[in-house]
């Protein structure tokens, strides 16, 4: 059979009216269902093999089952199943060499409290689907499904997947945590897809306290980090047979789990790339340099700098080669910087083919390859998968990754940055919809708190609500990461503070400009955001008419001492004290900004909502401040998932949350009439 005749070919030839549909304008429609937004991916993770010949992508069955499949690219192409469980889904998968690959799986339908641990599993990529083709490699958790009877060295459940290698063989890493001693590194093992045998690798010479690592592509450790207290250094080894060597050293947790500097990518070609701060800017931002290996510090001239925003990268390398191709960006939306000027050259002919769409381009490990795999994405389409063939200039759709979004019915987001009370300056994104405003109001706001909330990609969330009508803002407030260590540091034990503040700045800005009504403003969030919708309520009631709190922290000295928490030792240690308050320094603080202690003043109404299961914030403290606020007769519609825990891990129940959420919202702010009081 031809490729030009083949299913395959015709199936992607009918993706290609879908996309381009999405792109031309149309008529107004009504609002998409709540299911377009919040269903599972359709197809997802396409990824190359090292020789490019091959694309392995995860791709949902008619049942909504998550399977791996393997599309053969060289004519005649052939897309094939091969692993696909009834009571199970593909979660992530890997290459392990050009015919095999290793893959997690996990069970998207059910809530998290039976969630499973993800195991690993081998297939080659000339299997049928059978079951009897898979080969275990981890247990997965509670043994519930069933593979072949052969597992040979079977490793349990605790054992986890820590990366493939480059080396042509059937081997990848695993991470066994019962032989981590003082040197994590040791803890490392090479396992055999086919075997399943382990064996050590060279993790150098001991490294006390070491806590992260990084491998070469022969399973070497070559990069480090360690902790003693609350220091974190950073160690390399320059040969795969030297010492370690301390290149970086932080402080604190805190400075660390800003995410923003402290990172470091090996690289095939044996250099070492970091991300440091960048001396003398005001904001604190940092940027990639490489490592200079004469004197362990970071070269003077920045490979990447990103303005306004942290250098968050991924390297493109060609491995073959040992050559730094490009440095992939997060910025006020993704982008690429190449170093290759054939690689430049193929992302300005895709750009000018697919414009309006921020388009990221992956080739292979070796750059060898005839293809290679774009994904097109923007704040208005979810990603959308592509081969382009560098031989024949031709760009062929895959699919997309949620195919019931049509970007025609979704609104554009925008970011400005506004200056906050103190003037501290602060990212804030909006999202309106369709019409002209002052529009009811939405403030969104982000979980964490310490990480990066948004960008300038489709995010459900956001776009649910503009299709319901609501103006979204949603503030990068102090405490978030990716704009500087300025912001970040900026919200160290402002739980309820100037935290808060920048949620009320951000509202009144958006008020200011004749944007969102006055009268019909709503603060909804889960996890930190679930709390800070609380304080909001209970700070700011002629501003906000009703909130939606999510997994809500409601007493922050429970934070410290709940027992069903699964906070670590060394993040209540050390984290928490810098970030959020000391236990017994700040108890008169951490009190003052709890909820559950104000429950007689949240007056407005609120969805209160909370996982039975869940361990990051225990239901003790949803159950706290229904009772509180039950027992002042405030008004509160308590929600309790019985079999979820820190999120929503059952597509029913974020669905069934989302269209509560909308009821609420109608209820309390879409029938409120412009420029009326609350």
């Amino acid at each position: 059979m031809t490729a030009r005749s083949s299913p395959t070919n015709r199936r992607l030839q009918a993706l290609a009216l879908l996309v381009l549909a999405a792109i031309i304008p149309f008529a107004r429609a009504a609002p998409p269902p709540v299911e377009a937004f919040f269903t599972p991916p359709s197809m997802s993770q396409p990824v190359l093999s090292p020789d490019g010949q091959h694309l392995a992508l995860r791709m949902a069955s008619k049942e909504g089952r998550i399977q791996l499949a393997v599309l053969n690219l060289v004519p005649p192409r052939q897309l094939r199943l091969v692993a696909g469980f009834a009571d199970a889904d593909v979660r992530e998968a890997h290459w392990v060499n050009n015919d095999r690959l290793v893959f997690t799986i996990d069970d998207f339908q059910v809530a998290l409290r039976d969630r499973e641990s993800p195991g690993l599993f081998a297939v080659d990529r000339q299997a049928d689907g059978s079951a009897e083709q898979v080969r275990m490699l981890i247990q997965r958790g509670f043994g519930r499904l069933r593979v072949s009877s052969d597992q040979g060295r079977l490793m349990p459940a605790y054992v986890r997947f820590a990366g493939t290698l480059r080396d042509g063989s059937d081997d990848v890493l695993v991470f066994n945590p019962a032989r981590a001693r003082d040197n994590l590194a040791e803890a490392v093992l090479r396992q055999n897809t086919r075997t399943g045998r382990t064996s050590p690798i060279d993790s150098g010479p001991r490294l006390p306290g070491a806590v992260s690592w990084r491998m070469d592509a022969q399973g070497r450790a070559r990069w480090a980090v360690a902790r003693q207290e609350d220091v974190y250094s950073f160690h390399w080894r320059e040969r795969a047979d030297g010492p370690w060597r301390e290149v970086l050293s932080r402080q604190t947790l805190a400075t660390f789990a800003s995410g923003t500097q402290g990172e470091a990518q090996h690289g095939p070609d044996g250099r070492l790339y970091v991300n440091v701060g960048r001396p003398g800017d005001p904001d604190g931002l940092s940027a990639w340099h490489r490592l200079d290996p004469a004197t362990g510090q970071a070269e003077p001239k920045a490979l990447l700098a990103t303005p306004g925003f942290d250098a968050q990268v991924a390297m493109v390398f060609d491995h073959r080669a040992g050559q730094l191709l490009g440095l992939r960006y997060l910025a006020e939306q993704p982008g690429t910087v190449w170093l290759d000027e054939g690689m430049a050259k193929v992302q300005a002919r895709i750009d000018e083919r697919l414009p309006g769409l921020v388009n990221q381009v992956q080739p292979a490990e070796c750059h060898c390859s005839r293809w290679l795999v774009v994904t097109s994405q923007s704040d208005r389409q979810p990603p959308v998968y592509f081969l382009y063939d560098t031989q024949d200039d031709r760009l062929e759709p895959l699919g997309r990754r949620q195919p019931r979004v049509d970007a025609r019915q979704m609104r554009p987001t925008t970011l400005t940055r506004i200056g906050a009370r103190d003037g501290l300056g602060l990212p804030v994104y909006l999202t309106a919809p369709e019409g002209k405003g002052p529009w009811p109001a939405v403030v969104l706001v982000h979980g964490g708190p310490w990480l990066r909330g948004r960008s300038l990609s489709w995010e459900a969330e956001a776009q649910f609500l503009a299709s319901r009508g609501y103006l979204v803002i949603e503030p990068e407030f102090r405490g978030s990461t990716g704009y500087g260590f300025r912001l970040f540091q900026a919200g160290w034990k402002q739980w309820g503070l100037k935290m808060q503040d920048d949620l009320d700045d951000a509202a009144r800005w958006a008020v200011d400009q004749g944007l969102a009504d006055p009268a019909r403003l709503c603060a909804v969030g889960g996890s930190y955001g679930g709390y800070a919708v609380l304080m909001a309520l209970s700070r700011e009631p002629a501003v906000y008419r009703c909130g939606v709190a999510a997994m809500a922290p409601t007493d922050l000295d429970l934070m410290y001492g709940s027992h069903d928490s699964d906070a670590s030792p060394v993040a209540l240690r050390y984290g928490l004290p810098v970030l959020m308050g000391d236990r017994r320094a700040d108890a008169a603080q951490l009190e003052a900004a709890s909820p559950v202690r104000l429950a007689d003043r949240i007056r407005r109404p609120l969805l209160l909502v909370h996982g039975a299961k869940d361990q990051r914030v225990p239901i003790e403290h949803g159950r706290r401040l229904r009772d509180a606020l039950q027992a002042a007769r405030q008004p509160v519609q308590w929600v309790e998932y019985e079999d979820e825990g820190h999120g929503f891990g059952k597509p029913a129940h974020l669905m069934d949350h989302w269209t509560r959420v909308e009821q609420f919202l109608a209820r309390h702010l879409a029938l409120q009439p412009a420029g009326s009081t609350p």
